[in-house]
C-alpha cells in the first residue's frame, strides 16, 4: 500500500534563449470570446474508483455548483448523484471492496479539516470520524478487505497516527502511534512493515523501514537526499522508493528487506514522481514529471517493460486507475488545451469508453489555445522554463498586454495542464507567461534549491526577466505588463509591486502571504512535520532569522506600492490568514492607489464553489480590462477607485 501526502503548497535541454518564441499558429482574423460563465460552465471531474463488479465508476464533480459524488456506468451514460451537498464540496474517494458501499470525504467549507463518511447501502451518510477538530486522511484497504486505513490526528493535533477500522461496526484500533514526528507514507500489506518519512529540509527527507513485530526502525537513505516511499511488493519482500541521490532527478530504487540491498530498477531523464502496483501486482503504474508534464508508463511487472496504450491524437494521458481485477482501467486524458475528460479501457476486449465531454458545447475547441514550454535567461545566467500561452488574435500588427503567472509554493511547479482562468485570460485577449522561477520543483535539485532564503529577491527577479522576455517578443504590448499568482505566487505578486514598483503594471494577489512572521508562527498544528524544514528555507521567526523576514514581508513596504492592485481572499483559509489580506489592502490604500478587495465568506486556502469561482475569475478579468488594457480607467487627475467586494453564497 502507498500513501502520497501533500506537502506546502502546498541537465536541461535549451535552446537559444535571445530567441524570439515566433506564434507559428494560423493567426486567427477572428476568435469568438467567451464569458467566464461559458469557461467555468466546463465541467470539472476527479477521481475514478471502481465498484467491486467493474460496472460502475466513482467520480467527483462540480456540475451542481460544488463537488458532489456521482456514480456512472463503465461504459458511460447518465452520471447518477449520490450527493446533494450545497454548501460543503463532498468528494467520493473509493467504493468499498465487496459491495456497494462508498467511502467520502469532506471538509468545512475550506478549513482543511477533513473527515470521512460512508454511504451504506439504503443511501444514509455517517461521519465515521466525528472527532471534533481532528483531520482524517484516508489511507487504503486491508488485504483481506475487511478494514480501512486512515490517518488522524485526534489523539495529537500535530502529527497523524495509523487507525484501521472495521468495515461491519467502524469500529478501529490504533496500529501505529506517531510519537517522533514522522510521516506515514506506506505500509506492507501484511501491516509488519511500515514506512514513514523525516523531512530534513524541503528538499530532502530521510526514509525508515520500521517493524512492527521487532520494534525496529532501519534508516533506508544513508546520504542526505530526496527520499520518497512508493510501494510495497505483494510478498512484502521488497520495498520501492524514490531518491535523488547522486544525481539532479529522482529514480526508482528497491530496498531488499532480507538483505538490505538497494538496486535501481528504473531511471529517466526527469523525476520520477511516483510508482506502484496495482492490487494483484500485474502492473506497475509509472509518473515521470517531465518538463512540466505527466508522462505514465504502465509497465509489466514481470517483464518491466511497457504496455501499449490508447493513443489519443493530440491529447496526453494525465491520470490512470485500475479495476481490482485489472481488467479495466481508467483513464483522464487532457492537455494545456483541453479539460481532461474521463475513458474507460478494456484490456481484454480492446474496447474503450468515453465517460465525459467536460468542455462546454457553446465553446469551439480551435478557439483554446495550445500553451508551449519555452526558456529565458534570468540576471545571472540561469536557465528559467516557462509555459506560454500566446492569444490566437495576437501579431505583431496587433500586439497583446500581458500577465506573468507565479505559482504556488515555495516550491511548487506550473504545469502543462488546463486552466479555465488561463485561458479565459488568453481568450479575452493576455499572454500568460507562467513562470517557473529558481526553487520550483521538476528541475532537478540543485534548481530547486537556488530559492532557499533568497524568497523574493533572486526568485522575484527571474519573475522580472520572464517580464523583460514577453516586452521583448514581437505580439507583445511590452507597457502592458502585469503580474499574477496565488498563495506564494501571491506573496510574489505583492514583492514584485513593493521591491519593484515600476516593473509590472498591475498586480493580481490571490490569498498571498505578506507578513512572513505572522504565517510561519500561525501554521496548522497537523504541519509539525515539515514546521523545521520550512524554517531552514524560508526563515525562523523565533531567531535572528526575522530581520530578514520582516524585510522580504510585502506588508512593511506597502509606501512602496503604486501600480493598480486586486485582492481575492477566502475567509476560512487555514494557511494564509485573511488579516494578511485585509491589511495589505488597508496599507496600499494609504497611497491612493487603486485596489479592489474580494473576499469568500465560505472559501478556504483556494476557491472552490463555482460561483465564487466565476465571479473571481470575471472580477480579475475585469480589473485587467481597467488598469492593463485601460478601457474606462481612471482619467489623469481623477480619483482612483477603492473597493471591497464581500461575496457570500448561501
Amino acid at each position: 500500500m502507498k500513501i502520497k501526502l501533500l506537502g506546502f503548497c502546498i541537465a536541461i535541454f535549451l535552446f537559444s534563449c535571445k530567441e524570439d518564441v515566433k506564434n507559428t499558429d494560423i493567426v486567427k482574423e477572428e476568435v469568438k470570446q467567451y464569458s467566464i460563465e461559458q469557461f467555468m460552465d466546463n465541467e470539472a471531474i476527479g477521481g475514478g474508483s471502481f465498484s467491486y463488479d467493474n460496472s460502475q465508476l466513482l467520480i467527483s464533480s462540480n456540475r451542481s455548483g460544488i463537488y458532489n459524488a456521482f456514480t456512472v456506468s463503465t461504459e458511460g451514460g447518465e452520471m447518477t448523484a449520490i450527493t446533494q451537498s450545497d454548501s460543503t464540496s463532498v468528494f467520493g474517494n473509493a467504493f468499498f471492496p465487496e459491495d456497494n458501499r462508498i467511502l467520502l470525504s469532506a471538509d468545512g467549507n475550506g478549513d482543511e479539516i477533513d473527515h470521512l463518511f460512508v454511504r451504506d447501502l439504503e443511501g444514509n451518510v455517517t461521519d465515521i470520524t466525528p472527532e471534533k477538530g481532528a483531520k482524517s486522511d484516508f489511507y487504503g484497504w486491508s488485504k483481506d478487505n475487511n478494514s480501512l486505513y486512515f490517518g488522524s490526528n485526534k489523539r495529537d493535533p500535530r502529527f497523524f497516527d495509523v487507525y484501521k477500522m472495521n468495515l461491519e461496526d467502524y469500529t478501529s484500533e490504533m496500529i501505529y502511534q506517531n510519537n517522533d514526528g514522522l510521516d506515514f507514507s506506506g505500509m506492507s500489506d501484511d501491516e509488519n512493515y511500515f514506512a514513514l518519512s523525516k523531512t530534513v529540509n524541503t528538499n530532502d527527507s530521510d526514509l525508515f523501514i520500521y517493524n512492527s513485530k521487532t520494534k525496529e526502525k532501519i534508516q533506508i537513505n544513508e546520504n542526505q537526499s530526496a527520499n520518497s516511499s512508493q510501494d510495497f511488493s505483494k510478498d512484502n519482500s521488497i520495498f520501492y522508493y524514490t531518491t535523488d541521490y547522486g544525481g539532479e532527478f529522482s529514480v526508482l530504487m528497491s530496498y531488499n528487506m532480507e538483505t538490505k540491498e538497494n538496486i535501481k530498477v528504473l531511471e529517466k531523464k526527469w523525476d520520477i514522481s511516483s510508482a506502484y502496483f496495482t492490487k494483484k501486482n500485474k502492473y506497475m503504474v509509472v509518473f515521470v514529471n517531465e518538463d512540466g508534464k505527466n508522462a505514465i508508463e504502465v509497465l509489466d511487472s514481470e517483464s518491466m517493460k511497457p504496455i501499449d496504450l490508447p493513443n489519443f491524437e493530440g491529447k496526453s494521458i494525465t491520470s490512470v486507475g485500475f479495476s481490482n481485477d485489472q481488467k479495466l482501467m481508467r483513464m483522464y486524458v487532457g492537455g494545456s488545451n483541453a479539460p481532461s475528460d474521463l475513458y474507460t479501457y478494456n484490456f481484454e476486449t480492446k474496447e474503450q469508453h468515453q465517460i465525459s465531454d467536460v468542455l462546454n458545447k457553446d465553446i469551439d475547441a480551435e478557439d483554446l489555445v495550445t500553451a508551449k514550454v519555452v526558456r529565458f535567461e534570468s540576471f545571472d545566467g540561469t536557465i528559467i522554463p516557462a509555459i506560454y500561452y500566446l492569444p490566437h488574435q495576437a501579431s505583431a500588427e496587433n500586439k497583446v498586454p500581458a500577465m506573468v503567472w507565479v505559482h504556488g509554493g515555495p516550491g511548487g511547479q506550473t504545469r502543462q495542464g488546463f486552466s479555465s482562468l488561463i485561458q479565459y485570460m488568453v481568450n479575452q485577449g493576455y499572454a500568460v507567461l507562467a513562470v517557473n522561477n529558481r526553487g520550483s520543483s521538476g528541475y532537478g535539485k540543485t534548481f530547486y534549491q537556488m530559492d532557499d532564503k533568497n524568497h523574493g529577491e533572486k526568485d522575484l527577479q527571474d519573475c522580472v526577466e520572464g517580464k523583460n522576455w514577453l516586452a521583448g517578443q514581437t505580439e507583445i504590448d511590452g507597457d502592458k505588463i502585469g503580474i499574477i499568482g496565488g498563495s506564494y505566487g501571491g506573496y510574489m505578486t505583492m514583492a514584485a509591486l513593493t521591491y519593484t514598483p515600476e516593473e509590472f503594471a498591475v498586480g493580481v494577489n490571490l490569498f498571498g502571504v505578506t507578513n512572513w512572521m505572522r504565517t510561519l508562527k500561525s501554521i496548522p498544528p497537523y504541519w509539525e512535520s515539515f514546521r523545521e524544514s520550512l524554517y531552514k528555507e524560508l526563515g525562523d521567526p523565533y531567531s535572528a532569522d526575522s530581520t530578514r523576514l520582516k524585510r522580504i514581508s510585502p506588508l512593511f513596504h506597502t509606501d512602496k506600492v503604486t501600480k493598480p492592485l486586486i485582492v481575492l481572499q477566502g475567509a476560512q483559509d487555514p494557511r494564509v490568514l485573511q488579516v494578511e489580506s485585509d491589511e495589505i489592502v488597508a496599507g496600499v490604500r494609504k497611497n491612493n492607489v487603486p485596489v479592489e478587495y474580494v473576499l469568500f465568506e465560505d472559501e478556504g486556502h483556494g476557491f472552490v464553489k463555482k460561483e465564487n469561482q466565476i465571479e473571481a475569475n470575471e472580477r480579475i478579468v475585469k480589473f485587467l480590462d481597467k488598469y492593463l488594457k485601460k478601457e474606462g480607467a481612471p482619467k489623469d487627475g481623477q480619483e482612483p477607485l477603492n473597493e471591497k467586494i464581500e461575496a457570500e453564497s448561501n
